[in-house]
């Protein structure tokens, strides 16, 4: 078993997870919108985004040339390249990191896929825990709606049309979530997630999510402070 630990720098790390359609990315946005407006020194990144990697990542979805494997290698590289730009830096120079999807995604996403859960986690094993890991929890029927009322047109990959779960691309979407579901609820004593009701609405996790980071982290020293004139 493969042992992640928790860094020991002086920023915090914050990360968000969920099923697509759960509305993690607009909590963690609600977040870092009131972390900054309260003066508080923080940096946002998220999945899936390094210039390093990007280019190829579209081009591979695009032709449906990914395999499993390859698929993980490639977000791993893209989390590898943010990690050492972005997080591990500002981590080290005190900064509250929000991160939209961490590797828990990977842990979920590529052992669905066929890959080996514990080669998977030793790929990331260079990466720290985040001090609080929200997972926004919702009933994979509830997410897949939320996803078709904004659209209609589900993605090859998205919808898990690579693993020949469905000729339909709607129930190889409901499948394909419902794995991915299953494979956080897995992970959810483990890591400690904190989980929160995604069915409620959108401001009442918003309150559970800032109570529980200024419950959490001792946001006063996150403060930017401003040099006195001489």
């Amino acid at each position: 078993m493969i042992q992640i630990q928790k860094h020991k720098t002086g920023g915090r790390l914050i990360a968000v997870e969920g099923l697509d359609g759960s509305g993690k990315s607009t909590q963690i946005y609600l977040l870092k919108r009131w972390l900054e407006l309260e003066g508080y020194k923080v940096f946002f990144t998220e999945w899936n985004s390094s210039v390093l990697v990007k280019k190829a990542t579209k081009k591979g979805k695009k032709s449906q040339l990914l395999m499993p494997t390859t698929f993980s290698l490639i977000h791993c590289t893209d989390f590898a390249d943010r990690y050492e730009r972005q997080i591990w830096p500002l981590l080290c120079a005190g900064y509250i990191v929000l991160a939209d999807r961490y590797f828990f995604t990977a842990f979920a996403r590529d052992a669905v896929r066929g890959c080996d859960p514990q080669w998977v986690r030793t790929l990331y094993s260079f990466a720290t825990v985040p001090d609080i890991t929200f997972f926004f929890r919702v009933p994979p029927e509830v997410a897949i709606n939320r996803i078709l009322e904004g659209r209609p047109t589900l993605k090859y990959h998205e919808a898990g049309m690579d693993l020949n779960l469905s000729p339909d691309p709607y129930e190889s979407f409901r499948i394909f979530q419902g794995m991915i579901n299953s494979a956080y609820n897995s992970m959810v004593k483990e890591f400690t997630f904190t989980v929160i009701d995604a069915t409620k609405p959108v401001d009442q996790q918003q309150q559970a999510v800032r109570r529980i980071v200024t419950d959490t982290i001792d946001l006063p020293s996150y403060k930017w402070r401003m040099k006195s004139r001489i």
